[in-house]
C-alpha cells in the first residue's frame, strides 16, 4: 500500500456520548481526530518516523442487494423532508463511505440506485434509519448477487444454525430443504433444546426469518454467516399469495373490508389513504385482485350500524418493516416515510401492470 503523511490538528475521546478534546489515548480508546482527509476505513495511523500498518479489516462481501428510489407514488411529499434524488443519492453514498458492508452503486437513471450488503436485516436498519431522518424512498425486493465462475452460474451460501426447542426440528427441517438447504449437523445440548447447521442459498433464506420465529412459537434463534459461491441451486419457491390491491384513490371504508375478509388478509383498516396500485392486503389465492376497499353502503331503511360492521371487522395486519420486505414480489416496492410505509405494485395502472408482464 501507500504511505502519506499528515498532521493531526485536534485528538478526541468520548465520555458516555460526548466527545471531548484530550492529549493522550491508551490503549483500547475510541477516539476521533481531526486534520486528516480522505481517511478510509482498514487505513492505519501511525508515527512518521516508523509507521507499522495493521493488518486490513476483512469484511464479508455483499450476498444481496436492493433497488432504492424517490417515491413517485401519488403520496409523494407529503411526509418526507428529504424525497429528491439528489439527496437520496449524497444520503446512500455517505453511507457507503461510513459503512465498510455498503456499497452503492449508480444507474443509469439518476433516481434508481443498486446498494449491496450482507443481509434483509443490514438493509431493513438502513431503511429505518433514514426513515427517521426524514427521507422518503421507494425499495424493492432484495436480490442475491450471483458471479459467474469457470463459466457457470453461482450463488452465495450460507453457513446457518438454527438454536430451536427439540419438538420444532422437524418443521424447521423440512422447510430449510425445500430452501434447498442441506443439514450438515445436529447437537443435541440434552435440555430439550437442539442446535442444528445447514448449508443453505442465501436466497433461500429471503423471507423465512419471520416464518422460522412462527414455526418455533417465537423460541428459535436462527443466525448465518456467508460461506462461499456455489453453483445455482435452481428454482426455490416463492410467495404463493397474490396481492389485493385498491383499484382508486380515496379512503378505505369498514363496508368494503367486510366485503373482502373472506379473500384474503387486509393491510390497511377503515379510514387510512390508499391510491391506485397501494397494496392494500395478501390474498387467499395465487392471482392478484383489484379492488375498491373505498366503496360505501348505499343508504336503505334496513342498515347495520357502523359499530356493528366494526366489530365483525377483523384488525388489520400490521406489517413490521422485515415482514414487509419479507413480503416483497418481484413487482411490488415498499415506500418508505417517517410517518409509516405502503406496500405498492411497481407499476399503479392495471394497463402499466400488464404491459411490463408481456
Amino acid at each position: 500500500g501507500s504511505t502519506e503523511r499528515a498532521t493531526v490538528t485536534a485528538l478526541f475521546d468520548y465520555e458516555g456520548l460526548e466527545r471531548v478534546e484530550t492529549e493522550r489515548a491508551e490503549p483500547g480508546d475510541i477516539i476521533a481526530v481531526a486534520g486528516m482527509e480522505g481517511i478510509g476505513l482498514g487505513e492505519s495511523l501511525s508515527r512518521a518516523e516508523d509507521p507499522v500498518p495493521l493488518e486490513p479489516l476483512h469484511v464479508d462481501e455483499p450476498t444481496l442487494s436492493m433497488e432504492f428510489r424517490i417515491n413517485d407514488g401519488p403520496m409523494s411529499g407529503l411526509e418526507g423532508q428529504y424525497v429528491t434524488s439528489r439527496q437520496l443519492r449524497e444520503r446512500l453514498l455517505k453511507e457507503s463511505e461510513d459503512n465498510l458492508a455498503i456499497d452503492v452503486e449508480e444507474t443509469d437513471s439518476a433516481d434508481r440506485f443498486i446498494v449491496s450488503g450482507r443481509g434483509e436485516l443490514q438493509m431493513a436498519i438502513l431503511i429505518e434509519q433514514m426513515r427517521r431522518e426524514g427521507y422518503e424512498l421507494c425499495v424493492g425486493r432484495p436480490q442475491v448477487i450471483t458471479r459467474r465462475i469457470d463459466g457457470e452460474k453461482c450463488e452465495p451460501y450460507e453457513r446457518a444454525f438454527a438454536d430451536i426447542p427439540e419438538e420444532h426440528t422437524g418443521v424447521v427441517v423440512e422447510k430449510m430443504g425445500e430452501r434447498k438447504g442441506v443439514m450438515v449437523g445436529m447437537t443435541n445440548h440434552g435440555t430439550g433444546r437442539v442446535r442444528i447447521e445447514f448449508e443453505v442459498p442465501s436466497r433461500g433464506l429471503i423471507g423465512y426469518r419471520t416464518e422460522f420465529l412462527t414455526d418455533t412459537k417465537g423460541a428459535g434463534l436462527l443466525t448465518h454467516r456467508f460461506d462461499e459461491f456455489r453453483p445455482w441451486a435452481g428454482e426455490i419457491p416463492g410467495r404463493t399469495t397474490g396481492a389485493i390491491v385498491a383499484d382508486r384513490r380515496g379512503q378505505a371504508t369498514g363496508y368494503a373490508a367486510m366485503g373482502l375478509q373472506d379473500r384474503g388478509t387486509l393491510f390497511v383498516g377503515p379510514g387510512d389513504e390508499v391510491y391506485e396500485g397501494m397494496v392494500i392486503g395478501e390474498n387467499n389465492r395465487e392471482q392478484n385482485l383489484d379492488v375498491n376497499i373505498t366503496k360505501e353502503k348505499q343508504l336503505t331503511n334496513m342498515r347495520a350500524a357502523s359499530a356493528d360492521v366494526l366489530e365483525r371487522l377483523a384488525p388489520p395486519r400490521d406489517l413490521s418493516l422485515e415482514e414487509a420486505i419479507e413480503f416483497l414480489a418481484d413487482d411490488e416496492l415498499i415506500e418508505v416515510t417517517p410517518e409509516t410505509f405502503r406496500l405498492r405494485k411497481r407499476h399503479l395502472t392495471p394497463d402499466a401492470r400488464h404491459k411490463a408482464a408481456a
